[in-house]
């Protein structure tokens, strides 16, 4: 097995739709300006609530990459 080293960086992803969506969302996101993507933690989540309900879901992550 050879040694990896990563860069890990911290994404705030956003949806009205769901936690889920909220993570895939700032995946996708940063697939467009970062390479080397290999795996994601949940380090936060919260949201918004308007009128008694559940508005929008805000999720936080640390993402890792590999360096070229």
């Amino acid at each position: 097995m050879s040694d990896h080293v990563y860069k890990v960086v911290e994404l705030v992803g956003s949806s009205p739709l769901s936690t889920d969506e909220a993570i895939r969302n700032a995946i996708a996101r940063a697939s467009g300006t970062l390479r080397n993507l290999r795996w994601f933690e949940v380090v936060e989540t919260r949201g918004h609530i308007e009128d008694g309900k559940v508005h929008h879901f805000q999720v936080t992550l640390k993402v890792g990459f590999t360096l070229d």
